[in-house]
């Protein structure tokens, strides 16, 4: 059974020093009533983000042992490496899943629907087995990616400078893994492992988008990509591209619409340069090329060229 109690000892009992009874009064006021978000029942502990740092970190090793596992192994003793890496590793996504199943619960569902300890272990060891069931084809999938950076950066001059040094590169791998967890359910972990991502790259993609396979990111800094994008294959993109929302649906009680298909879709071959702007459930079209700079919120036909104007032609 996942162990789903506080373990961090308890703080020294204060001082008296700072006078806190009255603040610390007025937090539980604000805990239990004024600003309460909390459901009714236990709070159970959330994941860990130490942990999936350290679960990526053991998946890319799986996924690319000599680059990021041991060097030094030789190929009769890659796939025990492998093996006990990987075990571990999902020993470990197991517990954390069950954590952030236990927080799925969305603010307005009673409490009489919280699942049992064992239930959210069960689910945790079962979404572990289909996200290893699924390494297979992420490892492929990043090998398309390098191949893709390969192909379109000048300066690459073999795989491994680019897997272990591009930030683009690691900004795709950190999204194929939260994909691969939004995909089986578990989004709270899919969410914080983006967040990683996003804080080690600089590129911000929502682990909804989907993403076709060689795909590259030029230099990376600064892309945000939506929850609901969708992106082919072979599609090229530079720092400062951002694929966002223009407008957020809502219903008749005016609440946000959760979900609904508000980012552009991306079709095969694709280049979009540093600093564009493509805004709202728009298409671009197999081919097309998007400029620097540009601001875009109407689809772009396949094969054509869509560029911000030059204010040097303009004068």
């Amino acid at each position: 059974m996942t162990d789903l109690a506080p373990t961090s000892p308890p703080p020294a009992a204060p001082s008296g020093r700072w006078d806190l009874a009255e603040v610390v009064a007025e937090l539980r006021r604000s805990r239990d009533v004024t600003h309460n978000i909390r459901p009714p029942g236990r709070i159970p502990r959330p994941p860990s983000r130490e942990a999936l740092e350290g679960l990526v970190k053991d998946f890319t090793a799986v996924l690319f042992p000599r680059h990021y596992g041991q060097g030094d192994l030789d190929e009769d003793r890659l796939d025990d490496f492998v093996a006990r890496t990987l075990e571990a590793a999902l020993e470990r996504l197991a517990e954390q899943a069950a954590r952030s199943f236990a927080f799925s619960r969305a603010p307005d569902q009673a409490a009489e629907e919280e699942e049992s300890p064992e239930t959210l272990a069960a689910a945790g060891e079962a979404l572990a087995r289909a996200f290893a069931a699924q390494t297979p084809q992420i490892r492929g999938l990043l090998v398309s990616d390098l191949r893709a950076a390969y192909k379109g950066d000048p300066a690459a001059t073999n795989f491994p400078e680019i897997l272990l040094s591009y930030p683009g590169v690691s900004a795709i791998l950190h999204h194929r893994f939260a994909h691969a967890l939004h995909r089986l359910g578990a989004t709270l972990l899919a969410r914080l492992v983006s967040d990683i991502g996003r804080a080690r790259t600089g590129v911000d993609i929502h682990p909804g988008a989907t993403i076709g396979g060689s795909f590259f990111i030029d230099h990376g800094a600064g892309v945000v990509i939506g929850e609901t994008a969708v992106i082919g294959e072979r599609v090229r993109i530079y720092q400062g591209v951002t694929l966002g929302a223009r407008s957020f649906p809502t219903d008749a009680a005016g609440f946000l619409i959760k979900g609904a298909a508000r980012h552009p879709i991306v079709e095969d071959d694709v280049v979009i340069y540093a600093g564009a702007t493509v805004l709202g459930r728009v298409t671009i079209g197999r081919g097309a090329t998007v400029g620097g700079h540009a601001w875009l919120t109407r689809s772009l036909p396949a094969g054509t060229h869509f560029s911000a104007p030059n204010p040097a032609q303009e004068r």
